[in-house]
């Protein structure tokens, strides 16, 4: 049976829904309270116990490779201001990565995340493992990696997270065509990409967090033939791996779908999170009474 010990967190692209302050802040690195989105990411991969990550950044994402690295100066300024509680602020986030293997690999063209993630197959090698989007964050009681891990466990299938949206929300994701085989656990038989609500198969949203087989790298090394200099799409080659009569699975995840995506979604998270957050979430609200 095999283990998975490998996640592959996607955080390229431009960050064009974010302009103008992505040119300067890279998305990943948007607050959700007082944690950046990507810290959220490492949390589930973590408590779901993998330990090697490999990160896949813009070029421009020089920012966000910091974040990651100790800083001496800044905390001989910190010491020597006797600023205890930043300090202690500091290390906690130290320890917190100390334990995980991190690399980065670096996606130099804008090409989709189908080729984002060709960009790590070297890293990954033979090995089934985790893939998680940085526009996705879920709160749930069961970390939502998890949640597909434990079906993987059973399957040793590709599984999908997939989440019901709303009828006005359908066109904006990729949405699947299922068969049921039991409470939240499907077989996947078509990726539609943003179809019309009105085609839509069903109200099943591919979240941004999947268990991968190594076989994807095939099908994604195919597309990329075919695209040429275009973009090369993980969704076309799951959904080829489908034509092909292999299995993909879809669990509904059980917990609250954060988006980050667009400027709308990331500001609903942040306020969804901070409103919930013990240390800030009581204040808030009195000061929400107070201007509406």
């Amino acid at each position: 049976m095999a283990r998975i010990r490998k996640a592959v967190i996607l955080a390229g692209g431009m960050g064009t829904r974010f302009l103008p302050l992505s040119k300067a802040v890279p998305k990943e690195l948007w607050p959700l309270v007082d944690k950046p989105v990507i810290h959220y990411l490492f949390e589930e991969v973590k408590a779901a116990g993998l330990n090697q990550v490999v990160l896949v950044l813009p070029p421009t994402s020089k920012a966000t490779i910091s974040y990651f690295k100790k800083d001496p100066p800044l905390e001989k300024i910190l010491e020597k201001r006797k600023n205890i509680q930043a300090l202690a602020e500091l290390k906690k986030v130290q320890d917190f990565y100390k334990d995980i293997s991190l690399a980065f690999v670096i996606q130099e063209k804008p090409l989709g995340d189908g080729d984002a993630l060709l960009k790590v197959k070297s890293k990954i090698g033979k090995e089934p493992f985790a893939l998680l989007f940085c526009d996705d964050v879920v709160e749930a009681k069961t970390p939502c990696i998890s949640q597909l891990l434990s079906v993987f466990k059973t399957s040793q299938r590709p599984v999908v997270a997939l989440s019901s949206v709303k009828k006005e929300e359908i066109s904006s994701f990729g949405v699947v065509e299922v068969e049921k085989i039991a409470r939240r656990f499907f077989k996947i038989k078509k990726i539609v990409e943003k179809p019309k609500a009105e085609e839509a198969p069903s109200s099943l949203a591919i979240v941004g967090k999947y268990i991968l087989t190594p076989e994807i790298f095939d099908y994604l090394e195919i597309e990329a033939k075919k695209a040429k200099e275009g973009e090369v799409i993980l969704a076309n080659a799951l959904e080829k791996l489908l034509s092909d009569g292999k299995i993909v699975y879809g669990y509904e995840i059980d917990g609250q779908w954060l988006r980050c995506g667009d400027k709308i979604s990331w500001l609903k998270s942040h306020l969804y999170l901070s409103l919930r957050d013990p240390s800030f979430g009581e204040e808030l609200r009195r000061y929400l009474k107070e201007i509406t």
